[in-house]
């Protein structure tokens, strides 16, 4: 087989399966592991996988920004959205922080719902303009407008003074083993903050970004109470359970 021919392979191996091991694909392919290894290291380079120390990992969806992410998978993220229903009750604290599944969620909640929303997104806090018994907490910070959200040293100390009964976490990748990860380190040490002062978080996650990776974590995938997603291999399924998540798939 030729090299070409071998990545190609590899490629479509990490795509079907999500994630591969090198020691494993040396045997497949009856090459060298330092061949395979050689391998990963170009396609990593080239951006069409994720390099890990023991194989590689499928890539995750590209960085957009907010406005461009709010077009795509809207069906599929109103479906997540609407899961996620369940878990919030009147008379809640809630933390919601950035993302496009967590507006819709916004959009989803009865004009009815009693509570508190603390929230560092700007548009979240907005969509809540029209529930008059829901009091919302906007925590400031600097603007970071990729994502929308307010971030940095005065987001990070106003969590401090705050509790939540449930954080809803927006994620951009995330992996069994290695956890829920982001791009940004800015972004990182907000989610782990508030995750470390939620007394649930609940996730709702596309199927593209299942078993990817960023490079820095944000907490290990443990820390979720619950996992909303779609379309999940059982084999997958099994590895989040495992870890005592409560997973929900809306397919």
């Amino acid at each position: 087989m030729l090299k070409q021919e071998r990545q190609q392979t590899i490629i479509d191996i990490v795509n079907e399966e999500h994630k591969v091991i090198a020691s494993d694909l040396s045997r497949r392919l009856s090459v060298s592991e330092d061949t395979i290894r050689r391998d990963l290291k170009e396609l990593d380079s080239q951006g069409v996988i994720k390099r890990v120390h023991s194989g590689a990992l499928r890539k995750g969806p590209p960085v957009q920004d907010f406005s461009t992410r709010q077009e795509i998978y809207n069906e599929t993220k109103s479906n997540l959205a609407n899961k996620a229903l369940q878990y919030i009750e009147d008379d809640m604290v809630l933390l919601i922080d950035g993302g496009t599944t967590n507006l819709q969620l916004v959009h989803q909640l009865p004009l009815s719902l009693k509570g508190t929303v603390i929230t560092n997104s700007p548009p979240i806090a907005m969509a809540l303009s029209n529930h008059n018994d829901i009091e919302v907490i906007m925590i400031g910070g600097t603007l970071f407008k990729q994502s929308m959200v307010n971030l940095g040293i005065d987001t990070y100390e106003a969590l401090n003074s705050m509790r939540a009964d449930l954080y809803i976490m927006g994620i951009y990748n995330i992996d069994p083993e290695i956890g829920i990860s982001i791009p940004r380190s800015s972004e990182a040490l907000i989610k782990r903050k508030m995750a470390s002062i939620s007394t649930e978080v609940l996730s709702m996650v596309t199927n593209d970004k299942l078993d990817t990776v960023s490079n820095h974590i944000v907490c290990p995938t443990d820390h979720l109470t619950y996992l909303i997603t779609e379309n999940v291999h059982p084999e997958i399924k099994r590895l989040y359970e495992k870890q005592g998540i409560d997973i929900i798939d809306h397919a």
